[in-house]
């Protein structure tokens, strides 16, 4: 089952399943995709813990762990605080016109520049076996996460189409998301009606510009993120079935 249930947390699943371009399978329980973890507690912190999570990468910047809490210490849990976007911004109070396609690309291509020494940091961790099950997140698993579980799920050979299936699985947690910003009398208006939401056409165009700019995600890897041969066989034989 992709989607794993939680109370607090919407937006929790299995990046298992997959196929790669070579017959192999993305292996179930071994990579987790997810939104705040500091929402973890009671029933939500039991099931978690039965999943023998090993290593969380936080893709938050500081200020959001702050405000928002972090997932809680545990013997035997590792906690990475990698920040991969550096020029933050609020999408539930942008103007009602932006268009989110657009917009979202090219918050990604933001982040593939500006936050690669950080998703060159993550890469390495999620390919060590020692380290998982791992699970990546951010503050809705959406952008940030999205991401990083597009360029993992390239490297290790699944093709463009399940990725951007993958990232658009979010849109089945949009309507919670919402209803999480209104429950919180703090936040200002919703004034995006795009929020919460992953449009499919948003990952392909990024992947689409990606190669574009680099030539494939592995030159992009490669080139901008200095990940190896090594490094890359690492990946595939931590995530793909034997």
């Amino acid at each position: 089952m992709r989607h794993l249930p939680f109370e607090r947390l919407h937006n929790f699943r299995d990046v298992g399943g997959y196929s790669t371009s070579d017959g192999s399978t993305v292996q179930w329980r071994r990579l987790y995709r997810s939104d705040g973890l500091g929402k973890l507690a009671g029933a939500d912190w039991v099931a978690f813990q039965a999943l023998g999570v090993r290593t969380v990468i936080d893709l938050r910047n500081p200020e959001e762990i702050a405000r928002r809490g972090r997932v809680p210490d545990h013997p035997g849990l590792a906690y990475h605080n990698l920040s991969i976007e550096h020029r933050p911004f609020k999408q539930a109070t942008l103007a009602p016109d932006v268009e989110p396609v657009r917009f979202l690309a090219d918050r990604n291509a933001e982040v593939l520049v500006d936050g690669a020494a950080e998703i060159a940091q993550a890469l390495a961790v999620i390919a060590l076996a020692e380290n998982t099950p791992v699970v990546i997140h951010c503050a809705a698993g959406k952008d940030r996460t999205g991401l990083l579980a597009a360029l993992v799920l390239s490297l290790v050979g699944v093709g463009d189409e399940d990725i951007v299936a993958d990232y658009a699985l979010t849109g089945l947690a949009a309507e919670k998301f919402v209803a999480d910003w209104h429950a919180n009398p703090a936040n200002p208006r919703i004034t995006w009606p795009a929020y919460g939401h992953a449009p499919a056409e948003a990952m392909r165009l990024t992947l689409k510009e990606l190669a574009a700019t680099h030539g494939s995600v592995h030159d992009y890897a490669r080139d901008r993120l200095g990940v190896d041969d090594a490094l890359l066989v690492a990946l595939r034989a931590t995530l793909l079935d034997p």
